[in-house]
């Protein structure tokens, strides 16, 4: 087993960071602010799991969609859970989460989630808009300097990927990427190479979905609690829901092990990445174990932390016409067949975290394998256990 040699790790980086780019229906900002000026931000506790086990067929039949799915896009390892209430719940580890130290998957690893990362900041800036302290509709330039069209950028095209402005994945951050793949990046240096870059299209006309979006936003909740974003979001989120597994991590020395190895498959042969979760920061460094997903499914899908005029704004939205797969994009969130949630994707590892807020029920699928050129593997995987859960066994 080797890992990739530099020039391919920075391919490698800039395929994840553009993972999911898509331009496509008309955006705008629409819409008033989610909730009157001085509103507080609900307070939540940490939603306790369905008793019980899910009946013994439906738990195979679930097993045999992991299994199938795994072998179909070669899939090294996986952390799966499924929760219905009333009915009970089930997780699954399979596989491994290292290769070369033939280690299997527990359901207790902490993995990184990538993407789903943006589905938190949203939820910190839409608390900070229920407190009066910004409005969906600011604009960007209010509280970050360069951003081009910032004075017209709103913090709702932002967070719903209609901003029109460029990502951070250009060559000046290639090159610099290059001279040293470990380098820990922060917050501010990522924004940097996306400040006065010529946007892609006028703000609220295409939804282009990028990375950048999310970490002005990022920047933003800084602004105005004055706090680091780390410390931001473990005050306003991982401390209420008792989130003891999930952390921000830029520094990977402090990854708890033992922990899963992200892969690429070439050639039937995983490749694993080298991790620097650095190169994402608000919009995708967390990682977190299944359980965590579990919570953070129901909270999110609920719009527990978060008023219901924020919750509803933050499920208007519109398709992507590439990119992630969902059936439509809103704020921080998207919508698959009814299920709201959000994936990830990148450095050899793929997440999705959905919830069903008709029926209750939370999938989250954790796997070791990215960058598949014919699906997003946890997604598949998602969308194939929804379909049992909505279909029964037989499917």
């Amino acid at each position: 087993m080797k890992t990739r040699p530099i020039g391919a790790a920075v391919v490698a980086v800039t395929a994840l960071l553009l993972a999911g780019c898509a331009s496509g229906g008309s955006g705008g900002s629409g819409g008033t602010d989610a909730a009157p000026s001085g509103a507080s931000s609900p307070v939540a506790t940490r939603p306790a799991a369905p008793e019980g086990e899910l009946p013994a067929e439906l738990q195979s039949a679930l097993q045999k969609v992991v299994d199938d799915t795994m072998a179909e896009y070669e899939v090294p390892g996986a952390a799966v859970g499924v929760w219905v209430p009333g009915e009970g719940s089930w997780t699954s580890a399979t596989g491994l989460a290292d290769v070369e130290k033939e280690l299997p998957v527990s359901t207790d690893m902490v993995w990184p989630i990538r993407s789903v990362t943006k589905s938190y900041t949203v939820t910190l800036l839409l608390q900070l808009v229920d407190e009066g302290r910004a409005s969906l509709d600011d604009t960007i330039d209010q509280y970050l300097d360069g951003v081009t069209d910032g004075d017209t950028i709103t913090l709702r095209q932002l967070a719903g990927m209609t901003s029109g402005n460029a990502d951070y994945t250009n060559k000046a951050f290639q090159d610099v990427f290059a001279e040293d793949p470990t380098r820990i990046f922060t917050l501010d240096e990522l924004n940097s190479f996306a400040l006065g870059q010529p946007a892609r299209s006028a703000p609220g006309t295409d939804r282009v979905y990028t990375n950048s979006n999310i970490n002005f936003l990022g920047a933003v909740i800084e602004k105005i609690t004055g706090e680091p974003f780390s410390e931001v979001l473990q005050e306003r989120v991982l401390d209420p829901l008792g989130q003891t597994g999930t952390e921000y991590i830029v520094d990977t020395t402090t990854w708890a092990a033992p922990h899963p190895t992200g892969y690429i498959v070439d050639d039937g042969v995983p490749e694993p990445q080298q991790e620097n979760s650095s190169v994402l920061q608000a919009a995708g460094s967390m990682f977190s174990t299944l359980d965590d997903g579990r919570v953070w499914a129901d909270t999110l899908g609920d719009g527990t932390l978060v008023s219901a005029g924020s919750q509803s704004a933050r499920e208007e939205g519109g398709p992507l016409d590439a990119g992630p797969p969902y059936d439509l994009y809103a704020l921080g969130i998207g919508e698959t067949d009814g299920w709201w949630g959000h994936n990830g994707e990148g450095l050899g590892f793929t997440a999705a975290t959905f919830h069903d807020p008709q029926s209750g029920a939370s999938i989250v699928v954790y796997m070791n394998e990215s960058n598949n050129p014919d699906a997003h593997p946890a997604d598949q995987t998602f969308r194939r256990l929804a379909e049992v859960l909505a279909n029964g066994v037989s499917s």
